[in-house]
């Protein structure tokens, strides 16, 4: 959202165990996402229309949650979802915060906010992928981690709409951006330490499936 490699959440209604294949509505809202994220990347820098880019970044980031309930409500889940789903999230969250980085328009409160995000970025995936090699079994997200997610990415897109819009509205999206933005990163953060025991139990089940019984 993105937090380690799966979107089921615990603690919403449960995705059946049915693998559904490729072809769901949830993966086609996936992939529609990702094919955005360079669209979204042209509209800042190569057409110039920073508020067209902001407004489509926000509706990716809230297109996670749909495509989520409707795997959830008509069981529309799959494996392949779960590495299609947070690697759209992971790539929009990525190209939002090294965008605000890059326009010159943004504060320096701003980039140091997301530079705050970009390192529990980091070492979220340096541990995911870590777990990976050691042979931990996929960490299912907590919902703590979608909503931390949800709140980042409604950020930025305010940051990015105030940094071109003076006025009245500037100010609201200033503070809408540090609400969300501070409530994203508390979240996120906490949703980090919820997982450390979690990576435990994950490595610990991964290699016992490995040995041989």
């Amino acid at each position: 959202m993105t937090d380690p490699v799966s979107f089921q959440d615990s603690t919403s209604v449960p995705v059946r165990s049915a693998d559904n294949g490729i072809w769901t509505i949830p993966n086609l809202i996936s992939f529609v996402r990702l094919l955005c994220v360079p669209l979204f990347l042209w509209l800042l820098f190569g057409s110039d229309h920073p508020a067209i880019a902001a407004w489509l970044l926000a509706g990716l980031g809230g297109s996670d949650w749909i495509d989520g309930y409707i795997a959830r409500r008509w069981d529309q889940g799959s494996e392949f979802g779960k590495i299609l789903d947070p690697t759209a999230d992971r790539l929009m969250l990525i190209a939002g915060t090294i965008s605000l980085l890059a326009v010159d328009v943004v504060p320096g409160s701003v980039k140091l906010f997301v530079w705050v995000v970009l390192v529990r970025e980091v070492v979220v995936a340096a541990v995911t992928v870590s777990l990976g090699l050691a042979g931990a079994r996929r960490i299912d997200v907590l919902w703590v981690g979608k909503t931390g997610t949800f709140f980042v990415m409604l950020s930025l897109p305010m940051f990015m709409l105030a940094a071109y819009i003076r006025g009245f509205w500037h100010t609201e999206m200033t503070v809408v951006g540090w609400i969300c933005g501070i409530l994203g990163v508390m979240i996120g953060y906490y949703a980090a330490a919820k997982y450390v025991p979690q990576a435990r139990t994950a490595l610990r089940e991964g290699r016992s499936a490995r040995v041989p019984g």
